[in-house]
């Protein structure tokens, strides 16, 4: 067993080895197995541009972050995270925070619970603190500072308004033609199943492979005449295809995204609504135990990156890097894709979900699997055998895509103009 001394030596030579980034560093979990994290203490902050909340806590723990409105609420939930009794929590004068309340649901899971006084869209990232005493889970809430005017704009910057006469919209091919020095951003889509796996079975027949399809086809072409994407399917017809080997197809496409479409099916029929999942902790442990493993002859890359010459400590900390970004950004496009099915229906749970589905398991490929309703609900059969909600799933995602690009456009891309 590792003593509290050689993590903490291990920790300072990663931190040494990494030139002081800190900030993206994740240890393996099992470091921590069997230490319940709590908060020892937390921090508000307000700048131009809004509040930031850091929670400092002994241990790495699993978080979700999610909105509600009416009123608008930010919600933080720990997974076995203990709130010990005097931790204050200040807020400075001008965020848009009014109050916090905690709650304990499931018998150890922490929930904080933040009543605003405007909505925002709200990110949250867990990093190693970096002089190895614990993690800090760094919550920024985008805000203008309440009672502080908007900064006018330089006159010189102001455009000039010359009249033009009208011309056609290009066609989609030409849309996609990348500005110099720009790229389009590749989405690898994944129809679930296929071939001689039909999925789950409705109770009219309806088998999943033909609705994941269906929706990715239709989710292709609503990417394919958008300017700054570029879709790949993963398979274009009725055939099966390792769980594997859709994965390597994204690499090899060099995705920026993954995106493995599903219907759900549970003994229940009256189960119902749309889910969206991403991989768990103990899921990108293992992944990356058999990357590890197999680094030797493997000849993916991580994060562009390849492990065959690396040595061990920097092999590891080179993929956890890749992973810790990897969920991270899963995480936040995969709640907006959830917010976005609530629009056109209901959704089994609110928050995303986590698991260890293999199609997840890219390490520097941002993944989710999204579930677009319940095969087995009879109901909800009825509506993924038909076009229209076929199309408003797949438009569900491509919204959830577009605004998580758009607020964290990668460097190089269209939307890094925008």
């Amino acid at each position: 067993m590792t003593s509290p001394v050689d993590i903490n030596a291990r920790r300072r030579f990663l931190l040494t080895l990494l030139g002081g980034g800190a900030s993206l560093l994740w240890l393996p979990e099992s470091v921590y197995a069997g230490v319940r994290p709590s908060i020892k203490d937390a921090a508000a902050s307000l700048d131009e541009r809004g509040t930031r909340l850091v929670l400092n806590l002994s241990a790495p723990a699993d978080h979700k972050v999610f909105t509600l409105s009416h009123p608008h609420r930010v919600v933080v939930d720990l997974s076995g995270t203990a709130l010990p009794r005097g931790i204050e929590f200040k807020w400075p004068e001008g965020c848009i925070v009014q109050r916090l309340r905690s709650g304990i649901q499931n018998g150890s899971d922490l929930r904080l619970v933040l009543d605003l006084q405007q909505p925002t869209t709200p990110s949250a990232l867990l990093m190693p603190d970096p002089e190895g005493k614990g993690f800090k889970l760094v919550l920024d809430l985008p805000h203008q500072p309440l009672g502080m005017p908007m900064a006018p704009k330089k006159v010189e910057e102001a455009p000039r308004v010359v009249a033009k006469k009208p011309v056609e919209r290009a066609p989609a091919a030409a849309r996609e033609a990348p500005r110099a020095g720009m790229r389009n951003l590749v989405i690898a889509i994944d129809a679930g199943h296929g071939g001689k796996d039909p999925g789950a079975v409705g109770r009219d027949g309806t088998r999943e492979k033909d609705v994941t399809l269906a929706i990715a086809r239709k989710l292709e072409s609503m990417l394919r005449a958008e300017r700054g994407f570029t879709p790949v399917l993963t398979r274009r017809s009725d055939v099966f295809i390792p769980l594997r080997e859709r994965t390597r197809i994204a690499r090899k496409q060099k995705a920026d995204m993954f995106i493995s479409l599903h219907a759900d099916a549970f003994k229940d029929p009256d189960a119902r609504g749309a889910s969206v999942f991403c991989l768990s902790l103990n899921g990108a442990s293992s992944e990356a135990a058999r990357w590890m493993a197999d680094r030797e002859n493997a000849a993916d890359l991580v994060g562009g990156v390849s492990l065959n010459d690396r040595p061990d400590t920097l092999a590891s900390v080179l993929l956890d890097l890749s992973q810790t970004a990897s969920m991270q950004a899963s995480l936040d496009a995969g709640q907006r894709v959830l917010t976005e099915l609530g629009e056109i229906g209901s959704v089994h749970r609110r928050d995303v979900q986590h698991a260890g589905f293999m199609v997840l398991k890219s390490p520097d490929i941002p993944s989710i699997l999204v579930e677009s309703a319940f095969i087995s609900n009879p109901e909800e059969e009825r509506k993924l055998r038909t076009s229209s909600h076929q199309e408003r799933v797949a438009k569900s995602v491509f919204r959830g895509l577009h605004s998580y690009y758009a607020s964290k456009a990668l460097e190089g891309t269209h939307f890094a103009m925008l």
